[in-house]
């Protein structure tokens, strides 16, 4: 991989293919930014693409889910439902997404510009970096809670002394991993993903006995719209949350890599730790009301007073570590987004910047919201994920039409054959949110000014008839967030019917391209 001295870079210019990539020198800080990764640095197998996702997603956070899920009232084998539906529909995304990483060596943002051009691609984009940066911000957030409240129990320290001390060697160790780059982090993934998965499984073993089956059996089962509004609850919190980055980490694989590798490890890798760790989250928060309230308030920290003493500092780290290591990938993927936005910086420059953002964002949630963690986090996944599963819909009916390789150069001018603005793929985006922001409610009940989501709840009057009225923010289509589902269809059949002509013709642009530049080789070679 390139790098760069880390002590006189070379701006990158994110409307071109240069990334000012100088002589190796002893830091090896990524120099690769948002340009096509040359064919010499293309290497590695799909299998590797399990060990980020799967340590990004192994978290003790994806235990706290089980509380969030049974919020919905719904009962044991439903929540399990919901999880193993909500995880592997929404990997098997962040997998079909992966795909263009191997096609285009670009991250996935920049190649979103083949579908909504060199500046329609902006409004995915903005959408994309506020949730990337929001994750990280949560990420740390609940770092800082988790150790304060280990600190608290073993009598080391309490108040807000421990949470600085926890916030500034977190938020050190994420801010550095981003700065440093690509084989830093997929480095790091492997070794996490092991002690995560090693020290998840004592503490499955000491908190065990907290499983009362006679509690789980009693608690009553919710109806349908519940259990899909859980499941969608766990799609828009794991998967859906990454679709956006799928590209970013295979896009350093060769281009004759297995396609449906490419697919299918991130797939396993994310869905796995979440079903099995959800499952187990809910498993635990049915068996004890108590804990499953404390959760709400600090999701980490609730989850160590079940634990003994001996345990607490152990448990700690690696529970640290498991939303260090998401919040890694996130600032990484982030960064990339502000490049893609026009930010002309090297890559490095943009991850700190997305490092201050991410302080700030994470003081404010640690020391000064009076709110309940998961009033804040729901609102804000509901209210991005529409947006996002818009745009995964539109991005993935491109992907699905186009059978050649991505145009390198029109990625980067507005010139190009992807031009400047692709109407229908941002007319559906912005439908496809449109219409699934109306068909979502904060389920909280705390909305924190969202509460116009939900508009359409009450179905559309025309000429004194009303169509499509499901009850109303009150009925009992109110808790499924049918929106997050609606505007991923909304995207994908509504670009793969209107942006069907405007593909095959860049495609015929590059079949005649490609045959004029073989008709002027040929003299020279005969």
């Amino acid at each position: 991989m390139s790098t760069v001295e880390e002590t006189s870079p070379t701006p990158q210019d994110p409307g071109s293919t240069d990334t000012g990539t100088t002589a190796p020198t002893r830091r090896a800080v990524e120099a690769n930014g948002i340009n096509v990764i040359e064919e010499s640095e293309r290497r590695g197998t799909p299998a590797g693409l399990f060990w980020p996702w799967c340590a990004s997603n192994i978290s003790v956070l994806a235990v706290a889910y089980g509380a969030f899920v049974l919020g919905f009232g719904i009962g044991l084998w439903q929540g399990i439902l919901a999880a193993v539906v909500g995880a592997v529909v929404s990997f098997f995304l962040v997998g079909l997404v992966s795909i263009a990483g191997k096609r285009g060596s670009a991250p996935t943002l920049t190649l979103s510009r083949a579908a909504f051009g060199r500046w329609g691609n902006t409004l995915p984009c903005l959408v994309s970096y506020v949730l990337l940066v929001g994750w990280e911000t949560v990420l740390v957030a609940l770092s800082t809670l988790a150790t304060a409240t280990v600190f608290e129990r073993l009598g080391w320290s309490h108040g807000d002394g421990t949470k600085v001390v926890a916030f500034a060697v977190v938020a050190l160790v994420i801010v550095g991993a981003g700065i440093m780059g690509f084989d830093l982090i997929m480095r790091l993934q492997k070794y996490l993903t092991l002690a995560l998965i090693v020290v998840t499984a004592v503490y499955v073993a000491l908190t065990v006995d907290h499983i009362h089956p006679d509690v789980l059996n009693a608690l009553p089962d919710g109806d349908r719209q519940a259990v899909l509004g859980a499941a969608i609850l766990v799609m828009t919190g794991f998967g859906l949350g990454w679709v956006n980055t799928g590209a970013d980490y295979s896009r350093y694989l060769p281009r004759n890599s297995s396609t449906a590798g490419v697919v299918w490890w991130p797939t396993l890798g994310g869905s796995l730790p979440v079903v099995l760790l959800v499952g187990y989250g809910v498993l635990l928060a049915g068996s004890d009301p108590a804990l499953s309230a404390a959760i709400g308030a600090d999701p980490i920290g609730a989850l160590t007073t079940i634990l003994p003493t001996w345990f607490l500092l152990p448990f700690a780290i690696v529970a640290v570590l498991g939303l260090v290591s998401g919040a890694m990938m996130d600032i990484y993927s982030s960064g990339l987004t502000l490049l893609t936005l026009g930010l002309r910086t090297p890559r490095w420059v943009a991850a700190g910047i997305d490092g201050v953002l991410m302080i700030a964002g994470a003081i404010y949630v640690v020391f000064y919201s009076s709110s309940s963690f998961i009033y804040l986090f729901e609102a804000y996944l509901i209210f991005l994920g529409v947006p996002m599963a818009a745009w995964c819909g539109v991005f993935l009916a491109d992907l699905l039409m186009r059978r050649r390789d991505y145009d390198e150069p029109s990625l980067y001018t507005s010139r190009g054959i992807y031009g400047s603005f692709r109407l229908s793929a941002v007319v559906f985006l912005v439908l496809g949110t449109a219409v699934g922001w109306g068909l979502v409610i904060v389920t909280t009940g705390q909305s924190k000014g969202l509460t116009w989501l939900g508009y359409l709840m009450d179905g559309v009057t025309i000429n004194g008839h009303t169509y499509g009225d499901l009850g109303g923010t009150d009925g009992p289509w109110a808790f499924a967030n049918l929106g997050v589902p609606i505007a991923l269809a909304i995207g994908f059949v509504g670009y793969l019917v209107f942006g069907f002509l405007g593909v095959r013709r860049q495609e015929r642009t590059l079949r005649r391209a490609a045959t004029d530049d073989v008709q002027d080789r040929e003299p020279a070679t005969a």
